[in-house]
C-alpha cells in the first residue's frame, strides 16, 4: 500500500512539474506576443487582425493536414467551432487594439478580469461549484483591476499610451471574450479532439479574420512599407501565437485552470520586469499596489482550486474504499 502511495505522489509531482513547465512556456508566449503588438503599435502600424490572421492559417493548415490524414469521424458540430473562433478572432482583436492606446502593463494585468468572467461562466454552464474561498480570491482580483483603472487616469499621459482608459476598456472587452474562448475551448477539449479543435479553430478563425482585413485593414497594409523591420514582427507573432494555441489545450487537460492562471500572472511579471529594465520606461505607484492586489487574488483563486481537486480525489478514495469493503464476503458465521 505504501509503495503504491509513493508511486501516486510521485506522478502527481511529475504532472505539477509537467504543467510549471508547460505553463512558463505558455507565459513566454504570451508576454513575447503583448511585446510583439505594442512594437507594431510603436511603429504605427494598426492592424490588429491582420497579425492574427497568420496564426489562424497556421492552425488551420498544420492540424487541417494532420486531420486529413488521419481522415476521423467529427465529433463537434461546425456552428459551434465558427462561435468559438468568432469570439476568440474579436478578443484578440480588441486585446490587441488597445495597444495603440495603454501600456503593454496595463494591458497585461487587464487581462486577468477574464478570471472571473470564467468563474461566472464555469458556474452557469459547466455547473463548476467554488466555494468562499475562492470567490474571495476573485474579488480581490477585480479590486487589482479596478486600481489599474484609477493608475491610468492618475498617470495621464505618463501610461505609456494616448489614450490610456479607453485602451484599458478594450481589453476589459477582449479579456471578456477570451473567458468565453477559454470556457469553450476547455469543454471541447475534454469532450472533443484536440487535432479537431484546433483545425476548425484555425480555418474558421482565417476566414473570418480574412474578411475583416479585406473591409477595415485594406488601407494599414497598403500604407505600411514593407521592409524587415515591418514583416519580422508578423512572422514572429503568427509563430508563437501557434505554438500558444497548440500548448494550451495539453495543459487545460493535464492540469487545468489552475497551472494556466499561475502562468497569467508569471506573465505580467515579466511584462513589468521588461518594461522597467529593458525598455526603461516608469510605472505609476498606484499600479505597483495594483499588481500586488491582484498577484494575492489570483494565489488565493488558485491554491484554492488546487485544494478542491484534492478533496475531490480524497471523495473518490473514499467511495472505492467504501466499495470494496462492501464486496468483501461475510465471514462471520
Amino acid at each position: 500500500m505504501a509503495m503504491g502511495f509513493d508511486f501516486n505522489e510521485m506522478n502527481k509531482t511529475k504532472k505539477t512539474l509537467i504543467g510549471l513547465g508547460l505553463g512558463q512556456i505558455l507565459s513566454l508566449l504570451c508576454t513575447s506576443n503583448a511585446f510583439t503588438s505594442s512594437e507594431l503599435a510603436r511603429k504605427g502600424i494598426n492592424a490588429p487582425t491582420s497579425q492574427t490572421f497568420l496564426s489562424y492559417t497556421l492552425l488551420a493548415v498544420v492540424y487541417g493536414g494532420i486531420m486529413l490524414y488521419r481522415r476521423p469521424t467529427i465529433k463537434g458540430k461546425w456552428y459551434h467551432y465558427f462561435l468559438l473562433a468568432l469570439v476568440d478572432v474579436e478578443g484578440n482583436f480588441l486585446v490587441v487594439k488597445a495597444n495603440q492606446y495603454s501600456s503593454i502593463t496595463s494591458i497585461m494585468l487587464l487581462d486577468c478580469w477574464a478570471i472571473p468572467c470564467v468563474l461566472v461562466l464555469t458556474w452557469m454552464f459547466l455547473k463548476t461549484k467554488y466555494r468562499l474561498m475562492k470567490i474571495s480570491g476573485v474579488f480581490i482580483c477585480i479590486a487589482g483591476v479596478v486600481m489599474v483603472l484609477f493608475s491610468d487616469v492618475h498617470a495621464g499621459s505618463r501610461a505609456g499610451g494616448s489614450n490610456p482608459v479607453k485602451g484599458d476598456f478594450l481589453v476589459l472587452a477582449g479579456a471578456t471574450l477570451y473567458a468565453v474562448s477559454n470556457t469553450t475551448e476547455e469543454f471541447l477539449v475534454k469532450n472533443a479532439d484536440t487535432v479537431e479543435l484546433m483545425t476548425f479553430m484555425g480555418l474558421f478563425g482565417a476566414i473570418i479574420s480574412a474578411i475583416q482585413v479585406a473591409i477595415f485593414e485594406q488601407g494599414e497594409l497598403k500604407a505600411i512599407h514593407w521592409s524587415a523591420d515591418a514583416v519580422f514582427p508578423f512572422l514572429r507573432f503568427a509563430i508563437t501565437m501557434f505554438l500558444f494555441y497548440s500548448l494550451l489545450p495539453i495543459l487545460l487537460r493535464t492540469n487545468g485552470s489552475t497551472m494556466f492562471t499561475l502562468s497569467l500572472l508569471t506573465s505580467d511579471m515579466w511584462a513589468v520586469l521588461i518594461r522597467i529594465f529593458a525598455y526603461h520606461e516608469k510605472v505609476d505607484w498606484l499600479y505597483y499596489l495594483a499588481f500586488a492586489t491582484t498577484a494575492i487574488g489570483l494565489i488565493i483563486y488558485s491554491m484554492k482550486e488546487k485544494d478542491e481537486e484534492e478533496e475531490r480525489e480524497e471523495q473518490r478514495k473514499k467511495l472505492l474504499d467504501e466499495e470494496e469493503g462492501q464486496s468483501l464476503p461475510d465471514t462471520s458465521l
